[in-house]
């Protein structure tokens, strides 16, 4: 039986939409939008505190998906700049820019859609690869995630 289910990673996809969101587009103003991370910058400690604890909460979901390596580098440069920022407007004299470049910098988004993306061009597997290759099923599982067109890996939820 698997560890983790399809429906699994269909809610960690629907949940890092929600954070994708509140965090950098809360309130819409035509194509931009401004969000928690935006918006609590302006608030010492606070803003730190919620951006490094978005950033971290959206790369667990990474690993909880098994993110491939690439995609994992690209969040990580996302949310290391966005963080950066909010970390540098802690500092006195030089806390205006960081709050403007954080409110216009939506890293959360940006690394939120790359695990979407990722999330979405894997063919997933119910099963543990070991048992797929021992049955001649991972070849079959291969040649679905071919077949269907866009896709670029097969992971396997038992692993």
């Amino acid at each position: 039986m698997a560890r983790r289910t399809i429906g699994d990673i269909e809610k960690i996809w629907s949940n890092v939409e929600g954070v994708k969101k509140l965090s950098d587009r809360a309130v819409r103003i035509g194509p931009f939008g401004i969000g928690l991370d935006g918006l609590l910058t302006w608030v010492p400690v606070v803003g730190t505190v919620y951006s490094v604890g978005a950033a971290g909460w959206l790369l667990v979901q990474a690993a909880r998906v098994k993110a491939s390596p690439v995609t994992v580098a690209r969040m990580v440069a996302y949310l290391g700049l966005d963080s950066v920022t909010t970390a540098v407007g802690e500092i006195p004299f030089l806390d205006f820019v960081p709050s403007v470049v954080d409110v216009l910098f939506p890293g959360h988004l940006m690394a939120a859609k790359a695990l979407q993306r990722d999330i979405e061009t894997t063919h997933w597997v119910e099963a543990s690869e070991r048992e797929a290759r021992a049955s001649g099923e991972h070849d079959r599982h291969v040649a679905d995630m071919r077949r269907k067109g866009g896709l670029r890996r097969v992971a396997y939820l038992s692993d």
